[in-house]
């Protein structure tokens, strides 16, 4: 098989892409802006991840995803509803314009390729191509949110409590998904191709992220200095040990979908959120995330299907193919925003 073979972890933030200056939230976008960026970079790892320094970084990096759930189910919360039609419309459009995109330069590297259409409607589907399965991920949390402002009943007296009660219940079920559903499936005799695949769309366990978002807009005060320390000692001491479950195996070592993973990501979401981080260029990238999210891995597929850069291995081939996909990944973004219409510039994400 060639390079074009999915690759881990991706997040999405397709919510108010389009939104009108005034309307952003500079602190969420500089969120997002930070974690796309950390995308890119896990992506842009040698695949395998054999060496010791590529799992710490992976690692360190994972909690991308989470970020942009974070601020979906934070900027929900803010607005007190969730606009469903709008939400999907904005993510489902650009994903099928790059799936095709994508569907192409697949076919172009693999003759073998198998186009029936059941085959093509089901990559559809799971977002079975490059890394575009986590569309799929926000769509579905998109949803369960929903039906908890929908089953909390908005505008009604108390509506907050329920709203607060089925979010801190979803975490816990979440939770449990996460430590359960792979033994579980295990014992069924899943195959782990297939439980692997399970596991990365595990939308209860992603789910508890958009819930922690709506509890820290719904509860949570500006941390003084002294508790921003304390959260990021606390994120460092979960990362270590998250690294450790990586590199040593023990327990539940997947990347994503362990108890292990949501320690670590949920402490560094909220400690980024804590550090309230204002940044032009961080913000600027977070308004565009959504559109890096989906063809940034054109130029990091084309670095290693077409260019040495496999040859050089290790910190320098890293170094090189993430410096040249954050740049121009860039220059595509402002390409689109300068030159597209306001149309296109929706239908692509940007």
């Amino acid at each position: 098989m060639t390079a074009v073979q999915r690759i881990a972890a991706s997040p999405i933030s397709v919510s108010g892409a389009q939104a009108p200056a005034k309307s952003r939230d500079a602190v969420v976008d500089s969120m997002r802006g930070i974690a796309i960026l950390m995308v890119i970079g896990i992506h842009s790892l040698p695949q395998p991840l054999d060496a010791a320094w590529a799992k710490s970084l992976d690692a360190a990096l994972r909690p991308c995803v989470p970020v942009f759930l974070f601020a979906s189910g934070y900027l929900t919360a803010l607005s007190g509803r969730v606009p469903l039609a709008r939400r999907l419309t904005a993510a489902l459009i650009p994903y099928a314009i790059a799936f095709v995109t994508a569907y192409a330069y697949m076919a172009l590297h693999n003759p073998q390729m198998d186009h029936r259409i059941a085959t093509t409607l089901a990559r559809f589907g799971l977002g079975y191509v490059f890394v575009y399965y986590y569309v799929f991920v926000y769509v579905g949390c998109t949803l369960g949110l929903w039906l908890v402002y929908a089953a909390a009943g908005t505008g009604k007296p108390e509506s907050n409590k329920r709203i607060a009660a089925l979010l801190i219940l979803t975490i816990g079920c979440g939770l449990l998904a996460g430590s359960y559903l792979d033994p579980s499936l295990s014992a069924l005799g899943v195959p782990d191709a297939l439980l692997d695949e399970i596991r990365t769309r595990d939308i209860p366990f992603w789910f508890t992220f958009v819930a922690l978002g709506a509890l820290a807009a719904m509860f949570a005060e500006p941390a003084d200095q002294s508790m921003r320390s304390v959260l990021l000692i606390a994120m460092l001491a979960a990362y270590a040990f998250y690294d450790a479950v990586r590199i040593t195996g023990l327990g539940d070592a997947a990347a994503y979908d362990s108890t292990a993973f949501f320690l670590y990501a949920a402490l560094f979401s909220v400690a980024l959120f804590a550090l309230r981080p204002r940044s032009p260029f961080f913000a600027w990238m977070g308004s565009g995330s959504y559109f890096i999210y989906l063809w940034h891995i054109f130029i990091v597929m084309a670095l290693r299907d077409h260019t040495a850069i496999r040859q050089l291995g290790g910190v320098a081939g890293f170094a090189i193919a993430c410096g040249l996909t954050v740049l121009l990944s860039i220059a595509a973004l402002l390409a689109v925003r300068q030159l597209a219409p306001p149309r296109v510039c929706r239908w692509l994400g940007a």
